[in-house]
Formats: structure tokens, C-alpha cells, sequence
């Protein structure tokens, strides 16, 4: 049971209560487990695989897990963090994103040992009495208690009524359920607590609440977020994927170790004691991208995109220590001519014009053939021009 919960507590912000884990533990059967998530996107990035993850230790525990697609919820739209009410999705866009949900998660967790849920399964067949019903199970004081609603309430900004109904559904989900663990981000701990107090009033034991950390992006400071151009997808190229990997700082380096690889802790305090020691944290940071690449991608894949990153900027071509910044691209995207002028590296677009012309300019060192070519948002590239002048760029 120690093993157990030492590998459980591995990269967790908290766990309330500790104590009930282990009670739970010490009953010597599998565990529920249960991840929920929103389909209001098409993709995941492997910000969202810090749970997946840690779902997959709970099965190699020989634990149940369940991944929780908000079909429901996602209609109302999570109000976590925002400062204003959040539109809701169409039925239509949300079951489009859901079915890309399990195809991708499937990469990581055993599909023969999890049970995938829609809470539409519940909360469709319910009428407006049964929604009273859960609604009369909290009070409005509470709900004021999280930080975004006090924030939005005493600045004055519109909260509609259907957002309080996003923690209480979220909340009837673990009663549906039975979970006796649910796991979340950090942003999460207020709606995962609302499980547990909703479990109680309908006379289940309380479940277990596990956060973790949100993955900071790839450039540090803000958690990895498509909209902010720091991500990486699960489902982008093999070449993409690695080139992301390898652009993070060493220090950010050991934290995605921790969330996001599936060594051993042992293994990886081996690994910074190594580099703490003169080994070039560049090799570490190989090793991660590798095995990270591996599980999306497989082994062949993430040996070729090694080969390809070592061709590209580990010959001599690119330091180790390149400027990073961040644009927006808007709609249409941006002309590479205009884009190189307003990242410094030419002085004007006739100079960027003629620098594309003579093969001086490189996007992911590969040569730029066309100056008016539009850059679109929602990536980041190495632009090089010439060998001094070479900038990192994430558009949004």
C-alpha cells in the first residue's frame, strides 16, 4: 500500500483527505476513479495528459478508471477562470469534439481497462423538478466562495445563473459514478470539493479529491494553452512534437520529467543528479522528447524526429540559447516579408524580400522559398536569417 500511494502522490499539488486515500487503499479492492473533461476543443495537448497520466498509474495500480467526456457540461461551458460568462457550445460542435476525445486518449490509457462515460447519460434524461433537486443541495454563499465568481460579483460583471449550475453537475457526476477518487487541475479544487459535498448529501462516502499542477507551456510563465500558441498537440507531426520539446528551459525540463514521463522518480533523480554533475542537460531533454514523442508517435517516429532535430540545429546551426517571442497573427496570418521586418531580423520588407531570394532565410531550418507566403497562428517557429539573426516566435 506505501508503493501505492507513493507513486500516487507522484507530481500531485494535494490530495484532501490523505488519510481517506488510504482508508480507501487498505480495502484491498479497485478503486473508481474518475477525470473529467470537456470536449470544447477538437484536440488535446499534453498539458491535458498530466491527468491522463496520472490516470494511467491508477490503472497500473489495478485501479478502474473512468474518463468523463462533459458532453452536458460542455453545453453550459466551464466558468473556471473567466471573467466574463462563456458562450455556450452547440450539441453539435460539442459531440463532434468528443468523438477525436477517445481515439487520442487511447495513446495513453489501456482501453480494455477503461470505462468511458458521457454525464449526458444522467443529466439528459433529467427533468427540470430533478435539476431543483440538485440545485437546492448547495447555497448561493458558497458558490460566491470561488475566486472568479467573488471577483466577477464585486467588480460589477454579469454572472448568469446557468454557471452555477457547472460545479453542482460536475458534483452530480461523482454521485453517478460512485467515485471514490477524482482527480483535476488546480483550477478544479473548488468543483471537485462540490463531489465531495454533493456526494455526502446523497448519503455516499465522500470522494477523494487529487489536483494537479497546470503544465506551464512550452515557454514558460503560462500554463500550456492552444489560444496562447505554447502547446503541443497530441496529434501534431513526430518533427513538431520534438522540435516543441527540446525549445523548453532545462529548469522547465524536470517538471515535465515529473508530469508527463513515465520513468521511475529514481530513474529521473538520476538523471538531474547526472546533469548536476556536467552532463549536458541537452542529452536529458533528447531523452524526454524521445519518450514523449514515442507514445503519440512510436519508437521509429521519435528516432526519425531525433535524426531530423540533430540535422536541423544541432550541427552548428542554431545556439543553444535562442530570443523567444510572441505575436499575433490574426485571422489572415502574416506575410513572411512583413513578419521578418517586425521581428527585427530585416531592416525592411525590401531587405526581407531579398534575403528570402538568396536562400538566407530559414523557418524550422528548412529554406524559405517564398517572401509573401502567409505565416498562420496557433504554432511556433525558429525564423533564422542569415547566421547571427535568429528568433523564436510563437504566433497566436
Amino acid at each position: 500500500m506505501l508503493e501505492q500511494l507513493e507513486e500516487i502522490r507522484r507530481g500531485a499539488t494535494e490530495i484532501l483527505v490523505e488519510d481517506e486515500l488510504i482508508a480507501k487503499l487498505n480495502q484491498n479492492r479497485p478503486l473508481r476513479i474518475k477525470a473529467g473533461f470537456d470536449p470544447t476543443a477538437p484536440d488535446l495537448h499534453i498539458g491535458h495528459t498530466v491527468l491522463i497520466n496520472k490516470m494511467r498509474q491508477f490503472q497500473d495500480l489495478g485501479h478502474e478508471v473512468i474518463f468523463l467526456i462533459g458532453d452536458f457540461t460542455g453545453m453550459i461551458g466551464d466558468p473556471t477562470g473567466k471573467n466574463a460568462t462563456r458562450p455556450p457550445l452547440t450539441e453539435a460542435e460539442v459531440q463532434a469534439n468528443a468523438e477525436t476525445y477517445s481515439r487520442q486518449v487511447f495513446k495513453i490509457l489501456d482501453s480494455t481497462k477503461t470505462t468511458v462515460a458521457f454525464n449526458s447519460e444522467w443529466m439528459g434524461t433529467m427533468g427540470a423538478a430533478d435539476l431543483v433537486k440538485i440545485a437546492a443541495k448547495h447555497t448561493v454563499a458558497r458558490m460566491l466562495e470561488r475566486d472568479d465568481f467573488t471577483k466577477r460579483y464585486s467588480g460589477g460583471l454579469p454572472i448568469a445563473i446557468h454557471e452555477f449550475l457547472y460545479p453542482l453537475i460536475q458534483g452530480y457526476d461523482s454521485v453517478a459514478l460512485k467515485a471514490d477518487v477524482e482527480l483535476g487541475g488546480t483550477d478544479q479544487k473548488f468543483n471537485l470539493l462540490v463531489g465531495r459535498q454533493m456526494q455526502e448529501s446523497y448519503g455516499q462516502t465522500p470522494q477523494v479529491v487529487l489536483t494537479m499542477p497546470l503544465l506551464e507551456g512550452i515557454n514558460g510563465g503560462d500554463k500550456m494553452s492552444k489560444s496562447l500558441g505554447n502547446y503541443v498537440a497530441i496529434d501534431e507531426t513526430p518533427e513538431m512534437m520534438f522540435g516543441k520539446l527540446m525549445s523548453i528551459s532545462d529548469e522547465l525540463m524536470w517538471k515535465y520529467f515529473e508530469l508527463l514521463s513515465f520513468r521511475t522518480i529514481v530513474d529521473i533523480e538520476r538523471l538531474r543528479e547526472a546533469t548536476q554533475a556536467g552532463r549536458n542537460p541537452k542529452e536529458a531533454k533528447i531523452e524526454l522528447a524521445k519518450e514523449i514523442v514515442a507514445r503519440f508517435h512510436g519508437t521509429a517516429a521519435a528516432g526519425a524526429a531525433d535524426e531530423a532535430f540533430n540535422r536541423r540545429f544541432a550541427q552548428g546551426e542554431l545556439p543553444d540559447v535562442i530570443p523567444e517571442v510572441t505575436r499575433p497573427a490574426g485571422k489572415a496570418g502574416l506575410v513572411l516579408a512583413n513578419l521578418l521586418q517586425e521581428l527585427d531580423l530585416t531592416a525592411s520588407t525590401s531587405e526581407s524580400h531579398r534575403m528570402v531570394k538568396q536562400g538566407a532565410v530559414r523557418l524550422d531550418g528548412e529554406k524559405a522559398t517564398d517572401s509573401r507566403q502567409l505565416i498562420t497562428g496557433g504554432q511556433t517557429l525558429v525564423i533564422q536569417v542569415g547566421k547571427r539573426r535568429i528568433v523564436r516566435v510563437t504566433l497566436t
